[in-house]
């Protein structure tokens, strides 16, 4: 990540046009049952129906086309375990440039299956945070390639944004918007799309309970980021970067959900809603389920960040 300042609403719009010729608008999804089920109008967002899968797209792309063309001439480089690392893959073959993705140890086969389809080059780790910034950097030695960190840039938390100023503006009025919390690129910049389109509305963020250092942090007024991760949300395992901390704090409420709630949540969105997705996407609808008064009577967004699900390993089939 670079030194320079928290994104502002500016880099938000920026992105949003900068993204435009790349990005699909997905659509917004809506269900009577459960909105029962909720005692809540929902409207979900569903970006697991974006490009690559996932919401993480629109940062890459940002990202990606942000670059001037020296920099961009050498390519880029990034750790990731899943989505972002099949995003930014994504993003840099749209500008015709190398793409370097650092992947640790133990990886999810299908989100893996991704990041080597879309073009990237990759380099195994082992896993640990440690592990992937040392081989990134080694990356960065060698090619010269510009790291696009996979939630604490700039250029990524303002494009991930972008999906929540598409659901305000298709949408109209919300009271709360619910999105899933992991390093903090999807919270921060749904941060900045609420400053911009929806002050008013509230930003409650869904937290697997095995890895709940965004609550402990708001909570503390401080980031407490020293945890080992329990949770079957793959993508909602990182620790909470910096800047999404100064963004969020202040701003945000979180929601901490156990993985059986997550599990049951996913599966009600393949049965009711007709949509696959992957639990660190399903832990939003779970987020509202397991606290209903929360949100009872008022008009939910919800976003649903990604569908990369590993089909032969569903969380409620047993061998």
């Amino acid at each position: 990540m670079s030194d320079s300042p928290l994104p502002c609403v500016d880099d938000l719009l920026a992105a949003a046009a900068r993204i435009a010729p790349h990005a699909s608008v997905t659509p917004v999804l809506h269900s009577q049952a459960l909105d029962g089920l909720a005692g809540a109008a929902l409207a979900f967002k569903a970006e697991h129906l974006q490009r690559g899968g996932a919401f993480k797209f629109r940062g890459a792309c940002n990202a990606v086309w942000a670059l001037d063309a020296e920099a961009a001439a050498c390519g880029v480089v990034t750790h990731s375990s899943g989505n972002h690392g099949a995003a930014l893959a994504l993003a840099a073959r749209t500008r015709g440039i190398p793409c370097n993705v650092v992947v640790p140890d133990g990886a999810v086969p299908t989100k893996l299956a991704n990041i080597v389809r879309h073009g990237a080059t990759v380099w195994r780790c082992a896993p640990s945070i440690q592990a992937r910034e040392a081989m990134c950097a080694q990356v960065q030695a060698q090619t010269g390639a510009r790291l696009v960190h996979p939630y604490a840039d700039r250029q990524v938390i303002a494009g991930q944004g972008t999906a929540a100023l598409e659901l305000l503006h298709a949408h109209g009025p919300l009271d709360v918007l619910v999105v899933p919390v992991g390093g903090g690129g999807l919270a921060a910049g749904t941060a900045l799309a609420l400053q911009a389109a929806a002050p008013q509305a509230r930003l409650v963020l869904a937290e697997p309970a095995g890895a709940a250092d965004t609550a402990r942090s708001l909570a503390a007024g401080e980031r407490r980021i020293d945890f080992t991760p329990d949770t079957l949300c793959d993508g909602l395992r990182t620790t909470l970067g910096a800047p999404n901390f100064a963004l969020l704090l202040g701003r945000a409420e979180v929601v901490t959900v156990a993985d059986a709630q997550t599990v049951a949540a996913m599966r009600l969105l393949w049965q009711v809603l007709k949509q696959v997705v992957e639990p660190s996407s399903a832990i939003a609808l779970a987020a509202i389920l397991s606290e209903p008064a929360r949100f009872a009577g008022q008009r939910v967004g919800v976003v649903l960040s990604g569908g990369n699900v590993d089909l032969d390993a569903l969380p409620w089939v047993t061998a």
